[in-house]
């Protein structure tokens, strides 16, 4: 097992492929013009599946593949296809660009469940968002992954003021489709131009529902990110991540391997342990992973407190979202 020094055990790896997307989603990147990390400083197939094998055989049962984009790496389909040969449940978040192409791959690999990001119904808006004109590209390729028996989950940021009142529609989506769409509280990273008037908060997202519908809580899974709820006669279901006004650092089993293979133990840390060139230069790995994860602070990375009200996005010694891997 990996745990920390508040005993929580952790189970769940997420590695980001690449620090590369072909969207420009501004809370995601903080330009258009982005230095994305040379190819000989991310980890090289065989490398992400050395570290996987590490984490697996202490304890890990989820490995999540993210981004950037992790679909748009050239050797991503190897990359899939050799994690889909080990002992755990393996899943993927996706901007859904590439679903079709990339679907015989996901399949043969074992991937059940893929969680695509998408922040509103509307081209125009979709177009404004991430600055690429892949609106019905995406759609279609959500039909394709229900149409296969997939689990589609949407992740949607939402945002006070720019898609907000789009909750509704979201919502209605789930009458006659059996998906998820999982509301995120808006999060302050470097470069993103976070405040907190922007955040829509769980309460707020929960009363918008309520305005036209019938919301029962569903159980909570251990270690679960997100407060699930379902409407009677809806085939789907709706889930709020509350990682600003109400976070679940009591029982997180996340880490967060980045794609130029440093150890994150929050999403919110400001350090991380360079696992990558210790594997290249023949050392032990999982004293460096135990003692990263063993560091962890109890809740939200130590940097973000009660009052993040009057946080000021830019004062985080973070990463930008992007070359985290979310």
């Amino acid at each position: 097992m990996i745990a920390d020094s508040f005993g929580r055990v952790h189970d769940y790896l997420r590695i980001s492929l690449t620090d590369n997307c072909n969207f420009r989603c501004f809370y995601c990147m903080p330009e258009e013009d982005y230095d994305f990390t040379p190819a000989s400083r991310l980890m090289q197939p065989g490398e992400i599946l050395t570290l996987a094998r590490i984490f697996v055989e202490n304890g890990v049962k989820k490995i999540r593949l993210t981004g950037g984009e992790p679909l748009v790496r050239k050797d991503a389909a190897e990359i899939i296809s050799a994690l889909g040969k080990l002992p755990v449940e393996l899943v993927i978040t996706t901007n859904g660009t590439r679903i079709a192409e990339m679907l015989p791959v996901l399949i043969d690999a074992g991937i059940k469940t893929i969680n695509i990001s998408l922040d509103t119904l509307q081209p125009e808006k979709f177009l404004m968002i991430t600055r690429r004109d892949l609106f019905h590209q995406v759609r279609s390729n959500i039909e394709l992954l229900l149409h296969h028996k997939i689990t589609v989950k949407i992740n949607m940021v939402v945002m006070k003021g720019l898609n907000d009142n789009e909750i509704r529609d979201f919502i209605d989506w789930t009458k006659h489709n059996p998906i998820q769409i999982r509301f995120i509280e808006f999060m302050p990273f470097s470069g993103n131009k976070w405040t907190s008037n922007k955040m829509f908060s769980l309460a707020e997202i929960l009363k918008t529902v309520e305005k036209d519908f019938t919301v029962l809580p569903v159980k909570a899974e251990a270690h679960d990110t997100a407060k699930s709820f379902m409407i009677p006669g809806h085939e789907g279901s709706f889930a709020i991540i509350s990682t600003m006004t109400a976070p679940f650092c009591s029982t997180c089993s996340r880490m967060r391997l980045t794609a130029d293979g440093k150890l994150k133990n929050c999403l919110f840390s400001n350090g991380e342990t360079d696992l990558l060139t210790p594997l290249r230069n023949q050392q032990e790995i999982l004293p460096l992973i135990q003692s990263c994860i063993w560091s962890k602070k109890k809740e939200l990375g130590g940097q973000l407190g009660e009052h993040f009200q009057q946080l000021d996005a830019d004062s985080i010694n973070n990463r930008s979202m992007i070359t985290i891997g979310g």
